[in-house]
C-alpha cells in the first residue's frame, strides 16, 4: 500500500491551557512475571513482507532479528488491574491531568458541553472533557462490567508507570512482533493469511462502512474482554485489533534500514512512541494495521478511547 500515513488511530493530545502535576513515579516493585508468557526468542524476519502498509509507517525492509528470551503479558491490562494499581498509587493518568480525552463519535455519552471538538484530519475523534480510563466514553459512561476489559485513555506516560508498579516494563517493538507471529513465520496475521478462517472472525476490528456504520459481526462495538476470541500459537490473546498496546521504541519511520540485528531497541530520540496491534477502529478501507508487522506511533502524553499496553519482562537464566 503505498497511501500517507493519515491520524486516523489515536489522535494526539490537545495541549491543555492548564494541566495538574504528574503523579510522582511509582516505586519499583520486585520483578514478578504473573500473567506473562516466557517465550525462547531466536530469529525471525521482522517487518512486512506483503508490502501491504502505509509507506510513512516504515514497515520495511523486511529484516532479521535476533531476541534473548523474554517474558510478556497473555493479555492487555484489565480496568481491574489498572485500578489495583491507582488504588496502591495515587496515580493519575494524562487524560484526567488534561482534563480530557478522545472518544469516538459514535460513542459518546457526555452532555453536549463537555465535547471539546474534532481531532484534525479524524472528524470521527472527539476531544471530551472528562474521559479517562473509569469514564471510557465520558462523564455519564463508566466501566462497571468491563473489569476484564482492556484499560484504555492510558498514555505511554501512564502504563510505564503501571509496568514500574508491577515489577514489569513495556515491551520492545521487536518483541512485540515476535510475540505477535506466535511462531508463524511470514504470515500476515497473528493466525495466518486468512482475516476470518472458516468464515470466523479472530479479533476485534471494524465491520461496515466506517466511520459510520459498524455491523459488529465479531460481537463487538467497541473493547472485547482481554480472553476474547482465541490466543495465538504462544498462548497471547487479542495480538490483533481491540486496543492499540505502547511499545519502549520511540518512532522513526526510517528506523528499520540500520535496525541492528540483536535486541533492537529503536532509535535513541524521538517525538512519538511506538504504537502496535491495531484497535476495534481499524477498517482495511482506510487502516489496516491489525497485521502482524503493522506500526503507528503517537506521543507520550497522547491517550484515547482504543489506546492499551500489555508488559513484558527479561527472562532469567534458566537452571
Amino acid at each position: 500500500m503505498t497511501g500517507e500515513h493519515r491520524p486516523c488511530c489515536t489522535p494526539a493530545a490537545a495541549a491543555p491551557s492548564t494541566v495538574a502535576p504528574p503523579t510522582p513515579a511509582a516505586v519499583l516493585r520486585e520483578r514478578s512475571t504473573r500473567g506473562q508468557v516466557r517465550l525462547p526468542g531466536g530469529e525471525f524476519a521482522m517487518g512486512d513482507a506483503f508490502d501491504e502498509g502505509y509507506r510513512a509507517d516504515g514497515e520495511t525492509p523486511v529484516h532479521p532479528v535476533r531476541l534473548k528470551p523474554f517474558h510478556i503479558d497473555e493479555t492487555a491490562v484489565t480496568n481491574a488491574q489498572f485500578a489495583a494499581f491507582v488504588k496502591a498509587t495515587g496515580h493519575v493518568t494524562d487524560a484526567e491531568r488534561y482534563g480530557s480525552s478522545a472518544v469516538f463519535h459514535l460513542v459518546v455519552d457526555a452532555p453536549s458541553a463537555d465535547v471539546l471538538g474534532n481531532a484534525a484530519g479524524a472528524p470521527w475523534w472527539i476531544n471530551v472533557r472528562g474521559a479517562h480510563w473509569r469514564r471510557p466514553e465520558g462523564a455519564r459512561s463508566d466501566i462497571n462490567g468491563r473489569q476484564n476489559h482492556p484499560v484504555v485513555h492510558v498514555s505511554f506516560d501512564d502504563a510505564s508507570a503501571y509496568a514500574r508498579w508491577a515489577g514489569k516494563r513495556l515491551p520492545t517493538e521487536a518483541e512485540w512482533e515476535y510475540a505477535a507471529r506466535g511462531g508463524l513465520v511470514g504470515r500476515r496475521y497473528a493466525w495466518g493469511d486468512d482475516l476470518t478462517p472458516g468464515g470466523r472472525w479472530r479479533c476485534n476490528i471494524w465491520q461496515g462502512h466506517f466511520p459510520h456504520t459498524n455491523t459488529a459481526e465479531d460481537g463487538h462495538v467497541t473493547t472485547a474482554p482481554v480472553r476474547s476470541y482465541r490466543p495465538n500459537g504462544f498462548g497471547l490473546w487479542n495480538m490483533a485489533g481491540n486496543v492499540w498496546e505502547w511499545c519502549s521504541d520511540w518512532f522513526s519511520p526510517t528506523y528499520y534500514a540500520r535496525s541492528p540485528s540483536a535486541d533492537p531497541r529503536g532509535p535513541e530520540t524521538g517525538t512519538t512512541r511506538v504504537l502496535r496491534g491495531g484497535s476495534y477502529l481499524c477498517h482495511d478501507s482506510y487502516c489496516n494495521r491489525y497485521r502482524v508487522a503493522a506500526r503507528s506511533s503517537n506521543t507520550p502524553e497522547s491517550s484515547s478511547g482504543n489506546l492499551g499496553f500489555r508488559c513484558a519482562n527479561d527472562a532469567l537464566p534458566q537452571v
